[in-house]
């Protein structure tokens, strides 16, 4: 049994000996009737959030208003929890049976009131198919909503009325599609319709929720999917209307047979897999990028804004430059760190330079090998050629440059410094960046190879 599952049933099994219900609850339960390992554990309870605290005196009360407690893991014989910040990996969420009444934020119950009855916990919950619990000691499953037959069915039904699911919490709607997305089911008519209907509402929405929802949707490997559901839902309008405005810009059939923008993105969406190695487009085996994920998204965003049609073709005359500007819009709307943000602005902004890749000077070449994560510059670029024209020229000549070339000669180790430029006799001032730049483009280049070569360079061209 791995170590998450076999530490939730030692909790369910502790506060059964207490006297208490307990069970698995949740989506951890949905996935182990799908024979998925679960990303993490949650046990539903009677006791109160005192009461499992006074059983487990090791915990961090993180929601105890809602009736919220999480139980870390114990290190070992000596009792000692987890640290803080492995609270994510090495504990359990353990909720009390509860009902909630009224949100008047559109995501937070203004009142919980505790419950002995799994059956009225269950009513509160999103989808029939994570409205199940499940006995670990027996396997016994209690469906008090129809979860199992959703399952079978590959069907997203909002428990209860969908229209007042979704009035309780917003958020509610994109989980909708991102569930509906990565299991590849059927959002239910009635659901799918109070989605429709409220969709306008999801501002109420946090920019921060709205990212990570929108990220899990772009990195669990059915971002098509997703954005499909998104703009039939009428969420896409919404949230990313700069995505919803690609649809019907048509482009140039010599260059892009597959159809309009939104179709050609839809096409890249479709191809952010996980690679197994982790090598090209996975920061982690098995994973795909985020960063990938969106600079995938929006590397075409600033197309709508500079359509024409020129006398001999569509064109879209300085889109990159428009679409790094509407992406930072977009990035800092959603509220992306600073890091990322740059990584994915990087790769919107070079995302056209490999066509003249193969006819670049070697110093130029290399100097765009070294761009930070630059495995992703590359994937970015052959899913974009393989969601248009299929020519993959560029790519393979780019991988073939990376291959021969050590990483010495991509990033030598300078000839010269500004303190040698001042021993010489140089002032220093802006006039540095341009002789050091010179050097470092000589050097790449191979025509330079020491510091003495170098320095007499900086003397015949750069005189004092």
């Amino acid at each position: 049994m791995p170590e998450a599952k076999k530490h939730a049933a030692e909790i369910v099994s502790t506060l059964r000996k207490q006297g208490h219900q307990a069970y698995f609850a949740g989506g951890c339960v949905r996935d182990l009737l799908l024979s998925r390992e679960p990303a993490d554990y949650d046990v539903a309870t009677d006791a109160t959030p005192q009461q499992v605290m006074q059983i487990f005196p090791q915990t961090y009360a993180v929601g105890e208003q809602f009736g919220v407690v999480l139980v870390p893991e114990s290190n070992g014989a000596t009792g000692v929890p987890a640290r803080p910040s492995e609270r994510s990996e090495r504990a359990v969420e353990v909720a009390t049976f509860r009902s909630d009444a009224g949100y008047s934020d559109g995501r937070h119950p203004d009142e919980v009131r505790f419950t002995k009855s799994p059956q009225e916990d269950v009513q509160r919950r999103d989808f029939t198919i994570n409205g199940m619990m499940l006995d670990p000691a027996t396997n016994e499953v209690l469906d008090f909503v129809g979860g199992r037959d959703d399952l079978k069915a590959g069907i997203i039904r909002a428990i209860g009325d969908p229209e007042r699911r979704f009035t309780e919490d917003k958020l509610r709607m994109l989980r909708a599609v991102r569930f509906a997305a990565r299991f590849d089911y059927k959002i239910d008519p009635a659901t799918m319709a109070a989605i429709q209907k409220l969709a306008p509402k999801i501002h109420q929405v946090s920019c921060e929720r709205v990212r990570e929802e929108l990220t899990k949707m772009l990195t669990e490997g059915q971002a098509r999917r997703a954005f499909e559901l998104l703009d039939t839902t009428g969420l896409l309008l919404e949230i990313l209307p700069e995505i919803a405005a690609m649809k019907g810009v048509q482009q140039p059939p010599q260059y892009h047979p597959e159809g309009d923008v939104f179709v050609h993105s839809l096409l890249l969406l479709e191809k952010l897999q996980p690679n197994a190695s982790g090598s090209v487009s996975g920061s982690v085996s098995g994973s795909i990028s985020k960063t990938l994920a969106w600079g995938a998204l929006l590397h075409d965003v600033g197309k709508p804004a500079t359509f024409r049609v020129a006398p001999d073709r569509i064109r879209f005359d300085g889109h990159v430059e428009v679409g790094v500007k509407m992406a930072a819009e977009i990035l800092r709307r959603l509220r992306f760190s600073n890091h990322e943000t740059d990584q994915i602005l990087a790769l919107i902004d070079n995302h056209m330079r490999f066509g003249a890749v193969q006819r670049m000077k070697q110093s130029t070449l290399k100097k765009f090998l070294r761009l930070p994560a630059f495995e992703e510059h590359l994937e970015l670029h052959r899913i974009d050629c393989l969601s248009s024209h299929g020519q993959l020229d560029a790519y393979e000549y780019t991988r073939e440059q990376l291959r021969s070339m050590p990483p010495e000669a991509i990033r030598p180790a300078p000839l010269i410094t500004g303190r040698d430029l001042i021993e010489a006799g140089y002032e220093p001032g802006p006039r540095f960046k341009e002789v050091l730049t010179a050097v470092e483009d000589a050097q790449l280049e191979g025509r330079l190879t020491s510091r003495e070569a170098a320095m007499e360079y900086v003397r015949r061209e750069f005189p004092v």
